[in-house]
């Protein structure tokens, strides 16, 4: 029996196959009130019999699913490993000594901006921003709920520290991949960043410091945070011991140890000094702990909301949001869907500034539909490339603008890995802390402006085409 034929897919029925997408999650999540999981794998099943339509089987696409599936295990295993870290810290006191400390230490005025540098030193210190939101996230995020800071102020300014230090540093893995699939220097790659990341911080920086004197303290229950520091005293050890799993970590990280084993050992010396420091808990209990979290109740509301959080258990729905949101992402891209779309709009494009908006659009968009910067930074270097070869544009702005954009916008994006553990660490909706990550908000105003003006985008030896490319506008 001969093999069917297969069909390109055409620009009307790709374009049918993503409202149907969006259809579906809009109506569960809107109308019925579902959860995003259940949706997007609802929409997963849906796409399968519409690309099967093009001549494959349901076998084969499938499969195709499953294999994009797999890219999931990496983060997957470093969103499992946090949820195991955070609930340890807590029954180790890592994170009440953190946050006892900065309580009495840090000025509830400067305490956004506070935030935000830390962050970002930790950050590219050890090139990992998913650890530095696990760890110092986490402990700032206590902090500056006891300090009375609104919770989605303090969580824009650790989203933005965290991944501008993401983006700076050597050791980060999406700056490497950057740099790597469109063929660049990776220090020439981080410099050209600082023409678009480094306005963009230094304005969220003045943003973040003006917010604090207005804020601080504007919800704070001074009796509420007694209670908080009476109790963290009485049942907590304080001291330089429960300090040092974060030490590890980050000596790790530094290191240049894999995230996973890195997590895991800072995970062990917090489970280490809970058994042997802290309170009198079992071995038992402290295994509990890595499943579960840390459950143990003071019938205090405050106390309570910052204390009872992590474990294995916790990361379960963000993995499984995760690997739908990678296997329909994985499908559009395997059987033309996205490739049909984005060569019916090339075709418009007549000049190098288009170049770079159609490049911004289909950075994000890729990222929507396929979960990952992963797969948004090597789809939109792969396809953009031949572009910006094509209108002279160096490539060295092709990899700023992924990651202005992309990398900037995953943790922003509720079903992306990034998206999903910052909710899970920092226990808020992504859209709660949206609106004030102000270094992913601003740093694409700076991409898109050097890219209408052509200004800061290394037009060393621009050839004619290219200047009368950008003279037409």
């Amino acid at each position: 029996m001969p093999d069917k034929a297969k069909y390109k897919p055409s620009f009307t029925y790709s374009i049918m196959i993503i409202l149907i997408v969006i259809m579906i999650i809009a109506i569960g999540l809107f109308v019925f009130e579902a959860t995003i999981q259940i949706m997007m794998f609802a929409a997963l099943l849906a796409v399968i019999p519409l690309i099967a339509r093009l001549g494959y089987t349901f076998k084969e696409v499938e499969e195709s699913a499953y294999q994009s599936m797999l890219t999931a295990l990496q983060p997957g295993m470093i969103i499992l490993t946090v949820g195991i870290l955070i609930g340890s810290w807590m029954a180790s006191g890592t994170v009440p000594s953190i946050i006892y400390y900065g309580i009495q230490t840090i000025s509830p005025n400067l305490f956004l901006v506070i935030a935000l540098v830390l962050c970002s030193i930790v950050s590219m210190a050890t090139g990992a921003s998913w650890a530095t939101i696990g760890t110092a996230g986490v402990a700032m995020m206590g902090v500056g709920q006891s300090l009375g800071i609104p919770i989605g102020m303090t969580g824009g300014a650790v989203v933005s520290g965290a991944f501008f230090g993401d983006k700076m540093s050597p050791l980060s893995d999406s700056t490497n991949l950057s740099a790597a699939i469109v063929g660049v220097k990776l220090m020439d790659h981080i410099k050209h960043m600082l023409w678009t990341t480094g306005p963009a911080y230094i304005i969220s920086a003045i943003i973040f410091t003006v917010l604090g004197f207005i804020y601080s303290g504007s919800s704070v229950d001074a009796e509420q945070v007694n209670i908080l520091m009476n109790y963290l005293s009485e049942n907590f050890k304080f001291g330089f011991i429960p300090l040092l799993p974060a030490l590890i970590v980050i000596i790790l990280l530094v290191m240049r140890r894999p995230p996973v084993s890195s997590i895991f050992i800072g995970a062990l010396a917090g489970g280490a000094v809970a058994l042997f420091y802290q309170k009198e808990l079992t071995f038992s209990a402290i295994l509990d702990v890595f499943y579960k979290g840390y459950t143990d109740s003071s019938g205090i509301e405050l106390v309570d909301t910052l204390l009872q959080q992590g474990g294995l258990t916790s990361m379960f729905p963000l993995l499984a949001l995760y690997l739908f949101a990678l296997g329909l992402g994985g499908i559009l891209y395997e059987y033309g869907i996205l490739e049909a779309i984005l060569s019916e709009i090339v075709t418009y494009i007549k000049r190098a500034s288009q170049v770079v908006v159609l490049s911004m659009v289909t950075s994000y968009f890729l990222l929507f539909i396929g979960g990952s910067y992963s797969f948004s930074g090597v789809m939109t270097g792969t396809l953009m490339k031949p572009l910006f070869e094509k209108y002279n544009i160096p490539p060295e702005n092709l990899s700023r603008l992924m990651e202005d954009t992309s990398t900037q916008a995953t943790p922003l994006v509720p079903w992306t890995a990034a998206g999903l553990f910052t909710s899970a660490a920092l226990g808020i909706s992504p859209l709660v802390y949206l609106p004030f990550s102000f270094l992913a908000l601003i740093t694409p105003l700076f991409t898109l402006f050097y890219g209408i003006t052509g200004l800061a985008m290394n037009y060393k030896a621009t050839t004619k085409k290219n200047k009368l490319a950008h003279s037409r506008h």
